[in-house]
């Protein structure tokens, strides 16, 4: 279902939808577009395996999808798309997470196939967007982007919760899928970003859900939020969070902090098993992100270089 803008407040902020048919508006300085589009085909898919240099891709990437945000007066490019994520995921190189044995078959795509999990299947990304700035050159007489001395610096200064919570109209909201495996129906990875346009600020959440059923679940969020200003280069705030638990822990009941009422004993020794099972707790990451401990969590500022 997508957005439907009211114009009053539309206007009474100063924004402006997209022409042309592009999803999005421009709003005190900003350009925010949301593209979504099919699953690659698979002589694209083919042409990503070649430049990733992988055999292995998830089920279905949306490689034309991007969520766009543009800051016209510095040039500053945040943007979030499948194949930089990919390119992340290639390049951490995780060992690959073990399946339970009595699921293990479901990886196989003939009968008699033997199943060698030797990479990482949950496709799991540190990836956490991506920045350019866009330049003119004059000799050219076209832009040019590139990463110039754009770089993200530790900070103590944490998001505006009081900011984001408050009861501001929403004038933009999206959410975009990157990809998607369902781990040959051992469970869900699943790259999301979402966004959504206020009077005051813009505020985004990139999403890495995994559940390998029976073993473990991760979730790697990315939230970026930015209070509009009169500065030329904008004040740009990333918190990083990154939490997970294995169900043997779970279980257990080993720490308290990943205790999870709404799933029984019964269902999660049925997931040690590898059964699936269907439950609103096990399946949705935002009733389940605060009992997964965290094991990373930061905040950062993007520093813009002067305006070229």
């Amino acid at each position: 279902m997508e957005w439907e803008a009211d114009q009053k407040e539309l206007k009474e902020a100063g924004a402006e939808l997209l022409p042309d048919g592009r999803v999005g508006l421009r709003i005190h300085g900003w350009e925010i577009e949301s593209s979504k589009a099919s699953i690659l085909k698979s002589l694209q898919r083919q042409e990503w395996e070649e430049k990733l240099g992988t055999c292995h891709l998830p089920e279905m990437i949306f490689g034309h999808s991007s969520l766009v945000l543009k800051h016209l007066e510095s040039g500053l490019r945040i943007h979030f798309n499948a194949f930089d994520a990919l390119l992340g995921w290639k390049q951490e190189a995780l060992p690959p997470v073990e399946v339970p044995a009595a699921a293990k078959w479901k990886f196989r795509s003939k009968p008699s196939q033997q199943v060698i999990l030797d990479y990482d299947y949950t496709f799991t990304t540190p990836y956490s967007g991506s920045e350019t700035i866009e330049t003119n050159s004059e000799q050219r007489g076209a832009s040019e982007e590139s990463n110039g001395n754009l770089y993200w610096e530790d900070c103590e200064e944490q998001l505006d919760l009081v900011a984001l919570a408050s009861k501001e109209p929403i004038l933009f909201y999206d959410e975009v899928i990157l990809y998607e495996d369902e781990l040959a129906d051992n469970g869900v990875s699943l790259l999301t970003v979402k966004v959504r346009v206020m009077p005051s600020s813009w505020f985004l959440l990139l999403r890495f859900w995994l559940r390998v059923d029976g073993v473990l679940m991760r979730l790697r969020d990315t939230r970026i939020h930015c209070m509009f200003g009169e500065s030329m280069k904008p004040n740009v705030l990333r918190e990083s969070c990154w939490r997970e638990a294995t169900f043997n822990s779970l279980s257990s009941g080993a720490n308290s902090s990943v205790q999870l009422p709404e799933i029984s004993i019964v269902d999660i020794l049925k997931l040690l098993e590898g059964y699936s099972v269907d439950s609103a707790a096990y399946s949705d990451p935002s009733l389940i992100s605060q009992r997964l401990p965290i094991i990373m969590h930061k905040c950062q500022k993007l520093k813009v270089p002067d305006v070229l």
